[in-house]
């Protein structure tokens, strides 16, 4: 089934020149969700945003599965901790 595209009341140069308030009034405006669902929504994602680490912070640790050259799992697992000290580049994705 298609979605019918919305389009935009604003130009991209327009909603960067708004406030938030502004933003919010688009938002409804072109949204099917009541004021309500959308004020929850943003609160949500104020409370996920502040449990995010910020730029120049320890990463948490974490171990990952190590995956051979056709993207299947080895049995091996590697913990960033083990790398602490040296530089370490993550790529996240779905590979199935």
């Amino acid at each position: 089934m298609a979605n019918a595209a919305t389009e935009s009341p604003v130009t991209l140069e327009e909603y960067r020149a708004m406030d938030m308030v502004q933003r919010r009034d688009v938002w409804l405006e072109i949204s099917d969700i009541t004021e309500a669902q959308f004020d929850a929504h943003m609160e949500e994602q104020k409370a996920r945003e502040a449990a995010v680490p910020r730029v120049g912070s320890t990463a948490p640790d974490f171990v990952a599965d190590r995956l051979d050259r056709d993207r299947k799992r080895t049995g091996e697992q590697v913990r960033l901790s083990d790398y602490r000290g040296k530089p370490v580049a993550i790529a996240f994705g779905s590979f199935t």
